[in-house]
């Protein structure tokens, strides 16, 4: 049977940490949102997790709803166009939105879904996200909550993929390069890592 874990360099950030994290970053969103009308917005497919584990953190009354943006480009370099593969399911002009995105890296795609949710006037907008991954950015973008700073570094698991792999793994860890670098290169390469 194939063991994802062997595939994983270091562990960065374990089961443990990550649901402490969750739980303060759960208490401190409950209280800035008292008495607001609430709705998390996960970005497809790395934040599923992270907002699943996030909304049963937040005892209020509130709402979910996902969007998919993707950026043209080949896997580890992104053209600058973003197009909207899946749309939120209705307006949010009386709604208090917040992003809650699994990794910032470049900014370029959170930069232009948080100018294309402006537009359509929500009572506020702010950014929940669980990595912000320390390098130069492409667009600079503001993170409200924020789960861990890390390194610049190829990483997997909660969430977060390589070719559509390795989201299942219960921790956040490094990816060996080799598994990237083509010893044993899965059929084609996902983008959304290289480019959020």
């Amino acid at each position: 049977m194939y063991n994802m874990h062997a595939d994983i360099e270091e562990i960065l950030i374990s089961e443990e940490q990550l649901r402490t994290r969750i739980a303060d970053l759960g208490e401190t969103i409950t209280r800035d949102y008292q008495e607001k009308n609430l709705l998390l917005l996960g970005t497809l497919k790395g934040a599923v997790t992270f907002i699943a584990d996030l909304a049963r953190a937040i005892p209020l009354p509130l709402e979910l709803d996902y969007m998919a943006v993707a950026s043209y480009g080949d896997s580890s370099q992104s053209s600058g166009v973003v197009r909207i593969v899946k749309d939120l399911e209705g307006p949010i002009e009386h709604k208090h939105i917040l992003i809650v995105e699994d990794i910032i890296d470049s900014g370029l795609t959170l930069h232009y879904l948080i100018d294309l949710l402006q537009r359509r006037n929500p009572l506020s907008l702010r950014i929940c996200a669980l990595l912000d991954k320390k390098r130069e950015r492409v667009k600079e973008v503001p993170v409200d909550y924020l789960g861990f700073t890390i390194p610049d570094k190829f990483v997997v698991g909660y969430g977060l993929d390589y070719a559509q792999r390795y989201r299942n793994l219960p921790y956040v860890g490094i990816l060996k390069p080799s598994v990237y670098q083509g010893e044993h290169r899965p059929e084609k390469q996902h983008q959304s890592v290289a480019e959020k």
